[in-house]
């Protein structure tokens, strides 16, 4: 097992923010599917979940004389995989049930906010995953740029659709701490994220038909739909639970809040949305807070940073 500072955990460390980068690029997405389909948010978070789970089950197949002699899935590791597909399919809905609500900016704020402190208390109650003192730092400069980049523009709306997003948010932290912690204890060659995907999709399948759904007929709807559930899913999701494999939930967790700021980086870019000077300092502090996790991981390492 690779201890916390060897050159696995960094190229673990590495595939988190690699996928968190990817997850970024998600809201952009589903912005242009919603604009360009009469597709809700439920049926996008569907078919992302849908189309990941075939493109990993796919994946799965063609490298099956690659991988070796199968692994056992014992009755632990099948209840942790049960648990990463309840908390996928939690996020997605709770996620975008509370954007519907509240907005994306108080849905975003909530969700990936408290999902660090979710982690970090659950790391410490679950096991002997501590965090040390440059990750409990890490942490408070990471949640106080989160608050400025996207609290800023969360307005000062109030009432009571405004806090019933924001519970319904907390479910989607409460969530997306359910899939770390779970997944960060799959050992190597079992599929967690095909587990994950397609335990996801199965669960929303009865609220999206009982909704009522329809498949896009631009094809840039489509096109966009397809990348959505390849890149940002089967993808990133891929990288980020072979990265917690050696990387600590609650260090992961910081790492990913890298997601909302390529989200808004990107909206700035391609739909015009200006960035208030409290923001660009939010977003400073939260790679600050990154990097500086980063840089305080290589230099406890013993060897040098092999490349991927």
């Amino acid at each position: 097992m690779s201890t916390p500072s060897s050159p696995a955990s960094s190229r673990g460390f590495l595939f988190v923010v690699l996928a968190s980068l990817c997850w970024g690029t998600s809201g952009l997405s589903g912005r242009v599917i919603a604009d360009r389909s009469d597709l809700s948010a439920l049926d996008i978070a569907w078919y992302r979940l849908a189309i990941g789970a075939a493109a990993l089950a796919v994946a799965w197949v063609v490298t099956a004389r690659r991988r070796g002699p199968a692994v056992r899935v014992t009755r632990p590791v099948a209840v942790r995989l049960v648990l990463v597909g309840v908390g996928l399919a939690a996020y997605q809905l709770a996620y975008f049930t509370a954007v519907e609500r509240a907005g994306v900016s108080i849905a975003t704020l909530v969700a990936l906010g408290l999902a660090p402190l979710l982690i970090a208390v659950g790391a410490t109650l679950l096991g002997p995953g501590r965090p040390d003192a440059a990750t409990l730092v890490a942490l408070t400069v990471a949640l106080v740029g989160l608050t400025l980049l996207v609290g800023v523009s969360a307005g000062a709306g109030t009432g009571t659709a405004v806090l019933l997003g924001a519970l319904v948010a907390s479910g989607s932290a409460l969530g997306y701490a359910v899939v770390t912690l779970a997944g960060g204890g799959v050992p190597a060659g079992v599929p967690v994220t095909l587990a994950g995907f397609a335990g996801g999709a199965l669960l929303l399948t009865p609220v999206v038909l009982a909704e009522g759904t329809s498949f896009p007929a631009d094809g840039g709807a489509i096109a966009v739909l397809l990348y959505l559930g390849l890149v940002p899913s089967a993808l990133a999701y891929g990288l980020f639970f072979t990265g917690v494999r050696t990387v600590p939930g609650a260090v992961a967790s910081i790492v990913t809040l890298l997601e909302p700021l390529t989200a808004t980086a990107l909206a700035t870019a391609f739909l015009g949305e200006r960035l208030a000077p409290a923001a660009v300092a939010g977003g400073l502090l939260l790679l600050a807070a990154v990097a500086g996790l980063y840089l305080h991981r290589s230099r406890r390492s013993p060897e040098p940073v092999s490349g991927a």
